[in-house]
């Protein structure tokens, strides 16, 4: 159960090696002890070592499955497995597929592969989630979304694209899940210093995953739909939707 101060007994993240993932996990650790599913990319030469780093961070437990964003039919299994484990307090899904912008819209393969991993996969896990915590009556399901997917820009549409899916997902499965008990919350972050975003050119607000973890805990603790992090950027995407398209095709964005 999540006690009165927002603090989970066990926390489920998919995309069980993730950066931004972890830290939220760590944030949670950093009030009291708790219990850590992880879904890992099977042969993940990550697992291990995040393993005994949840557990030297304070994890009571810390048990990997093996979980593959694209093999939709196996997902049944992990999620039942993760609850056999223990009922779920907070699901975090992290996981996603950046690519190369400008390769995704030319190669079919990888563009669909994109598209599967990050809006398929993530579908697929959120309607299992949903399902098990309306059962249950509670839970929290963080859902990572990007100020990417917000406003789709040509510079990487296809990526922009598949998360504007997951975005406008979870946020809905939120209001359907509303009347049952358990929260949604999508967290629309700029750019987070991580291995993904290490060969891009840091971008104005670009946040580490330390500070993300930290206003993403608290928002889900206030029971807050939908964050950007950092705040600023939510004045920033209001103003950007507001220049007329043929000025904003030519922003360098």
């Amino acid at each position: 159960m999540i006690d009165a101060t927002g603090n989970p007994q066990t926390v489920l993240l998919l995309g069980g090696t993730s950066e931004i993932g972890l830290a939220i996990v760590k944030e949670y650790l950093a009030k009291q002890p708790l219990r850590v599913v992880l879904g890992v990319q099977p042969g993940d030469e990550l697992a291990d070592a995040t393993v005994a780093d949840l557990t030297a961070a304070g994890a009571t437990d810390v048990t990997a499955l093996d979980f593959d964003a694209v093999d939709f039919d196996s997902h049944p299994g992990v999620i039942d497995a993760a609850w056999r484990i223990s009922d779920i307090d907070v699901a975090i899904v992290a996981f996603g597929l950046l690519g190369d912008a400008e390769e995704l819209w030319q190669d079919q393969a990888k563009a669909v592969r994109a598209a599967q991993v990050n809006y398929t996969g993530a579908v697929s896990v959120g309607v299992l989630l949903g399902q098990k915590m309306k059962a249950q009556g509670y839970g929290q399901i963080i859902a990572m979304s990007t100020v990417a997917g917000e406003l789709v820009r040509r510079s990487n549409f296809v990526y922009g694209s598949t998360k504007s899916g997951l975005d406008s997902f979870y946020r809905l499965l939120g209001e359907a899940l509303a009347p049952f008990g358990p929260k949604v919350l999508v967290v629309r972050p700029g750019q987070v210093r991580t291995r993904m975003s290490a060969h891009m050119k840091e971008a104005p607000l670009t946040v580490d995953a330390e500070e993300l973890a930290t206003q993403v805990v608290d928002a889900a603790r206030k029971g807050a739909k939908l964050i950007w992090v950092p705040a600023p950027f939510k004045f920033v995407m209001i103003a950007l939707k507001h220049i007329p398209a043929p000025i904003f095709r030519l922003l360098p964005l």
